[in-house]
């Protein structure tokens, strides 16, 4: 089946969303296997000339074919809207994408972390009061967000989804990666790093999905399974 080819997809969710084991995929009861309606060729025409680039061809063909978010990785795809004649991803995390920069190559193809070479955090048995103590933590965490959740740090991609915990995933528009995707673990002072298949072969967004679909569909018909005392 070609990579761009999404005909199948619709009537996988569908089977899923009916299997014994579905409910206990994780993520499915927000996205209880649903896709919004696929863009039109005008909308997604419309979409890139307001980000004034063209997304990656995966995606982009996924738009057009599958729908524009919904049942999806983790808690699902951000669904892509129009808000006040304004095309955006809504979810949690979506807005770290900067519309206004997608177009600006993000200039990593190897894992970084803007966490690295920063000191460690205030230990409180070298201050002589609760309160110095409390003020040197406090400045230490307004120092270090300020350098880790630059935005810089993200230009050039496109937020897609999130794994709970603040983690998010995203697909590089831009840059020497653009089509790859990549998880911001920042919140976790991971910092980035492109996400690879089982043979250490950096995921697309087609890959990436289907992963996604596969193991759904395993692990509800292993639950399903396990269930019926099988």
């Amino acid at each position: 089946m070609a990579r761009s080819d999404w005909s199948d997809v619709r009537e996988r969710l569908a089977r899923l969303s009916s299997a014994p084991g579905a409910v206990e995929v994780f993520g499915s009861s927000s996205h209880r296997w649903e896709l919004e309606p696929p863009l039109s060729a005008e909308e997604l025409a419309e979409v890139e000339t307001q980000l004034q680039v063209e997304l990656p061809g995966e995606y982009r063909s996924f738009l057009l074919a599958a729908g524009r978010g919904g049942a999806g990785p983790t808690y699902g795809l951000f669904p892509l809207r129009r808000l006040d004649g304004r095309w955006r991803w809504e979810g949690d995390g979506a807005d770290l994408t900067d519309l206004d920069a997608l177009a600006q190559p993000f200039p990593h193809v190897e894992a970084f972390n803007p966490a690295d070479g920063l000191p460690d955090p205030p230990d409180e048995a070298d201050y002589d009061s609760e309160e110095q103590f409390n003020a040197a933590e406090d400045a230490y965490w307004e120092q270090h967000d300020s350098i880790v959740f630059k935005p810089e740090h993200s230009i050039g991609l496109l937020y897609l989804c999130h794994l709970g915990c603040a983690l998010r995933e995203a697909l590089v528009v831009s840059g020497p990666a653009r089509g790859r995707m990549w998880a911001d673990d920042t919140a976790e002072d991971g910092g980035f790093r492109p996400l690879c298949d089982d043979d250490g072969t950096p995921l697309g967004f087609a890959r990436w999905y289907r992963r996604w679909l596969d193991a759904a569909e395993t692990n509800a018909s292993s639950s399903s399974d396990h269930g019926s005392g099988l």
